[in-house]
């Protein structure tokens, strides 16, 4: 009777199961770096709300009563605001802006115009200053995103998010405050405004405002 050899294990096994221990190994090592890197993030928490997507016309919508109330309630007189500049800039800078960007209101004639842009006759306003007011349909500048001190970049994700947020309270504010006005006939006409500018040239202040009142 013919015996057959006993078939030896394949030469390649041990090397096989090497190769899938460690490749298991490697995998829970991954899986437990990736749980110690996650972070619980309760819904409605600030995590949460900073984890979802940024849309300008939200921010816009729920941020701009806010910065209207704020410059609203800080806006010093244009007459008393021009005077203490010309007095002495640093000290009303630091008594007046925040951040350097200042709160005013004023009541004027509003005179020539260009690209949306009238200069206001105020009375009492000191020479050579002049004032301008912006009113569209180009809402430019930061300084409705600015005057308050409370919107900062560490807020947003980065300088573009950042910028959106700019852009977004402008067109909010033009929504609710100037298109209901008619900017191309507004010379001779007097006018009531609250806003806010940077002290960019100190001859010409340039006004965005938050509310605008044609009499």
């Amino acid at each position: 009777m013919s015996q057959h050899p006993a078939i030896a294990p394949h030469a390649d096994q041990p090397r096989a199961n090497r190769t899938q221990r460690i490749a298991a190994a490697v995998v829970v090592a991954v899986l437990a770096a990736m749980a110690l890197d996650t972070t619980v993030v309760r819904i409605g928490s600030e995590a949460d709300v900073r984890a979802a997507v940024f849309s300008p016309e939200v921010f816009g919508a729920e941020t701009f009563p806010k910065v209207q109330a704020n410059v609203t309630a800080r806006a010093v007189d244009a007459v008393e605001l021009a005077t203490a500049i010309a007095a002495n800039p640093k000290a009303a800078e630091a008594k007046y802006s925040i951040g350097g960007v200042y709160s005013v209101k004023l009541e004027g004639v509003v005179g020539e115009g260009k690209s949306g842009i009238y200069f206001v006759d105020v009375t009492g306003i000191p020479a050579p200053l002049r004032l301008r007011v912006q009113t569209g349909p180009a809402i430019n500048g930061t300084e409705l995103r600015d005057a308050t001190g409370e919107i900062s970049f560490r807020q947003f994700t980065n300088q573009i998010e950042y910028q959106d947020a700019g852009s977004a309270l402008n067109k909010e504010m033009k929504k609710l405050v100037l298109d209901g006005i008619d900017n191309s006939a507004l010379t001779g006409k007097t006018v009531v405004v609250i806003g806010a500018f940077k002290l960019v040239n100190p001859k010409s202040w340039m006004i965005t405002p938050v509310s605008l009142e044609v009499k």
